[in-house]
């Protein structure tokens, strides 16, 4: 089976690529030398402490496994700031039919690694996702969702 390919942006992939060289070399030595700080605490089947740094050290793997897989599979996509479709990387504004206005929604549209903060994200290849792209504020769309067909109406793209 092929590796899914992120689409992200070149400052998403030289910050990913600062964040593994950080956790590979900083971070190993680090959790490397609280787990010997706490073994040299005593009996490890007791040691809160040793087993907190070993979880600590897992969740550190598990995100360089992440981060490898991204920087290995990636595809650099460009963003057109003065674009006025939704496209890789836009933060669309949008409500559900029958909602108000005012309870809308912010979509992220892209990978999580690019993320800005308090924004909800919508995979490009989501449902939700795939349906906005090349869309225009105005617009109405229907997407798949697990409930059944949605609609959405764009408000606002930034």
């Amino acid at each position: 089976m092929a590796a899914e390919i992120h689409r992200i942006t070149q400052e998403t992939l030289d910050k990913l690529k600062a964040e593994y060289l950080e956790l590979t070399t900083v971070g190993r030595t680090e959790i490397a030398r609280v787990i010997e700080s706490a073994r040299l605490l005593g009996d490890l089947s007791e040691n809160g402490d040793y087993h907190a740094a070993k979880d600590a050290q897992g969740k550190m793997e598990s995100r360089i496994r992440q981060i490898d897989n991204v920087i290995r599979n990636h595809e650099i996509v460009e963003r057109d700031s003065h674009a006025d479709v939704v496209q890789h990387a836009s933060i669309v504004k949008v409500v559900y039919e029958g909602d108000d206005e005012a309870d809308f929604q912010e979509f992220f549209i892209g990978s999580i690694e690019e993320r800005p903060d308090d924004v909800l994200v919508a995979s490009p290849t989501s449902p939700l996702g795939a349906a906005l792209l090349a869309r225009r504020v105005g617009e109405t769309v229907d997407y798949e969702a697990p409930s059944g067909v949605l609609r959405v109406k764009i408000l606002g793209l930034r």
